[in-house]
C-alpha cells in the first residue's frame, strides 16, 4: 500500500513537471509544429541568429527533458518504472525521490 501512494505522489509530480515544461516549450515558440519562430523583419541579423542558437538549444534541453517524463509516465503504465535498466534491479527510492527519471540504479550509473 505504501509503494502505490509512493508511486501516485511520483505520478502527480511526473505529470506536474510534464505540464511546466510543456508551458515553457510552448512560451519559447516550440510547439505542435516542433519549430521555432523568429521576427524576420528584425534589423540586426547577427542578434536574431544568436538569440535562435541560445533558444534552440534550451528547447532541446527542455524536449529532452519532456522525454524522460513521458518514458518514466510511460514505466508507470507499462509497472516498469523504478526497475533498473542496466541490470534489472529495482532502483532505490532514495535515488527516485532525487531524480524522478532515474533509468539506472546508483551501481549502474556510476559504471557509465
Amino acid at each position: 500500500m505504501q509503494r502505490e501512494a509512493a508511486l501516485a505522489d511520483q505520478r502527480a509530480l511526473l505529470e506536474e513537471e510534464r505540464s511546466t515544461l510543456c508551458q515553457r516549450l510552448a512560451e519559447l515558440g516550440f510547439g505542435q509544429s516542433e519549430s521555432l519562430t523568429f521576427d524576420q523583419n528584425f534589423a540586426d541579423s547577427s542578434q536574431v541568429t544568436a538569440e535562435r542558437a541560445e533558444v534552440e538549444a534550451l528547447a532541446t534541453s527542455l524536449q529532452e527533458s519532456l522525454d524522460e517524463v513521458d518514458d518514466a509516465l510511460r514505466k508507470m503504465d507499462a509497472g516498469t518504472y523504478g526497475t533498473c535498466e542496466g541490470c534489472g534491479q529495482p532502483i532505490a527510492a532514495a535515488r527516485l525521490e532525487a531524480k524522478l527519471t532515474a533509468r539506472l540504479c546508483m551501481e549502474c550509473a556510476s559504471k557509465r
